[in-house]
């Protein structure tokens, strides 16, 4: 009797267990779902470009899209330190007060040129999890192929203190990457990952990445800045890269470029050490 009991109480604990995992595989596939629906619906809004200056950007030289990821309104949380390194990018640039919103593309933009590249600088004007829909409408306008789009955000399992650039690939967990590969139909952007570290103790992930950083955090990412604004310099300072000839020049054409690639998706990641190893 004693062992016919363990047996019920493991089997069904085995039951509840399984209806737990299969709710919880069912919310994240939901939310992945709506956020996708999101995205498909802001990026349906009708698009007009709006003629200007910036316009010229058009006619020659190479184009690059920088974008800072994060939530609209926490700047200077962890989760949007991308935008604090687009900040710093333009202050090098000695643009920072060129800063314009731009309802077309539904974020802040500047418009500039590093070593006759033609650059554009984003940071999107929404929350993190639909902000490809800023990007892709970015790229539209601009007339940028995915592959000259460059991804600047936090990225939780590396420490505070490094830097890496990384060739494309999976969004891995990243909401906003990963709406920006949903929004584009690819995910050949090269991106920047700044290190944030995970949270120590019993602190939640979200509590951590929606938090600020700490005073003496802050010591440690004056550096970052600096360090990151230098690599995406050179990044956007290299001379064009060999591209396919049958490349698209829109983003809806993204994916279909990224499936003739022969290449994994995922090369291995530039590391560049900024602080800490």
């Amino acid at each position: 009797m004693g062992r016919l009991k363990k047996v019920t109480v493991l089997s069904t604990f085995c039951l509840y267990f399984s209806l737990f995992f299969k709710k919880l595989l069912n919310f994240v596939t939901m939310r992945r779902l709506l956020t996708r629906t999101i995205n498909r619906l802001l990026l349906g809004e009708q698009f007009t470009a709006a003629m200007g200056v910036e316009e010229q950007i058009h006619t020659e030289g190479r184009r690059r899209l920088v974008v800072g990821l994060g939530n609209s309104g926490m700047e200077g949380t962890r989760h949007s330190v991308g935008m604090a390194v687009l900040g710093a990018l333009a202050t090098r640039l000695s643009v920072g007060d060129r800063w314009r919103s731009d309802k077309h593309v539904s974020g802040e933009v500047i418009v500039s040129e590093v070593e006759r590249t033609h650059v554009v600088l984003l940071r999107p004007r929404l929350l993190m999890n639909v902000n490809g829909v800023s990007v892709a409408k970015a790229a539209r306008k601009y007339c940028i192929k995915p592959e000259d789009i460059l991804l600047v955000h936090d990225e939780l399992d590396k420490p505070l203190g490094k830097i890496t650039i990384k060739h494309g690939g999976s969004a891995r967990g990243h909401n906003g990457v990963r709406s920006c590969v949903d929004c584009l139909q690819t995910n050949v952007m090269p991106r920047l990952l700044v290190g944030i570290g995970r949270p120590t103790g019993k602190t939640p992930v979200d509590r951590h990445v929606l938090g600020r950083f700490s005073s003496d955090e802050k010591k440690v990412l004056d550096s970052v800045l600096v360090q990151s604004v230098d690599l995406l310099l050179k990044q956007l300072s290299q001379q064009d890269s060999q591209q396919d000839p049958q490349s698209p020049s829109s983003p809806a054409g993204g994916r279909r470029a990224a499936q003739k690639r022969k290449e994994p998706s995922a090369s291995p990641a530039e590391d560049s050490a900024a602080g800490q190893s």
